[in-house]
């Protein structure tokens, strides 16, 4: 039989005293605190609507001629300098979370030395810079995780496209050489 009393009263705190405090989560600001979800998802957030703005900005420009070029390389800058400062923007929230000065968010400058903001954690509870950001939500989650399914979609299709391409090659040599052989 069960040592389980169902009557018997509860063990753990569930008053309001005991409940964790959460900081607000400000997108576009450089007061508060990011966790590594966050900034992940977030950079690649950002990084995909640039390219799809350049995408659409480079079929708007072959459409247009000279013009367009003008206007997509106007708006690509624009757009390519809005990235740069949201960078330094949630590099300097997530230097935050790890209780650390918004100066390090300069090591964004330094290629993958940037990948440190994804490795170190942030404290637990408040710091000097606010109250803990709230749990991830799916949305975010599921951004993050776009990082590692398109970086092996890239080394698959690194590798496969050219051993497709020398298979292709490969089969039209051998059907030429069928038909030269034909001929003769």
């Amino acid at each position: 039989m069960s040592q389980y009393n169902q009557y018997q009263t509860p063990q753990s705190r569930v008053d309001q005293g005991s409940a964790q405090q959460y900081g607000e989560v400000k997108i576009f600001g450089v007061s508060g605190r990011i966790g590594r979800v966050r900034y992940l998802a977030y950079s690649i957030g950002v990084s995909m609507v640039v390219m799809l703005i350049a995408g659409v900005f480079s079929g708007l420009s072959a459409l247009l001629g000279d013009t367009g070029a003008l206007i997509g390389g106007l708006v690509l800058g624009i757009a390519y300098i809005f990235m740069i400062v949201y960078a330094f923007m949630i590099a300097i929230q997530r230097s935050h979370d790890f209780n650390s000065s918004g100066w390090m968010s300069l090591l964004v400058l330094i290629p993958l030395v940037s990948l440190i903001f994804l490795f170190i954690p942030g404290t637990q509870g408040e710091n000097n810079y606010g109250p803990p950001p709230p749990p991830n939500s799916v949305g975010n989650i599921i951004l993050a995780l776009l990082l590692p399914i398109i970086a092996i979609i890239g080394i698959l299709a690194a590798i496969a496209i050219p051993a497709y391409q020398g298979y292709v090659q490969k089969a039209q040599e051998n059907q030429q050489q069928q038909q030269y052989e034909q001929q003769r």
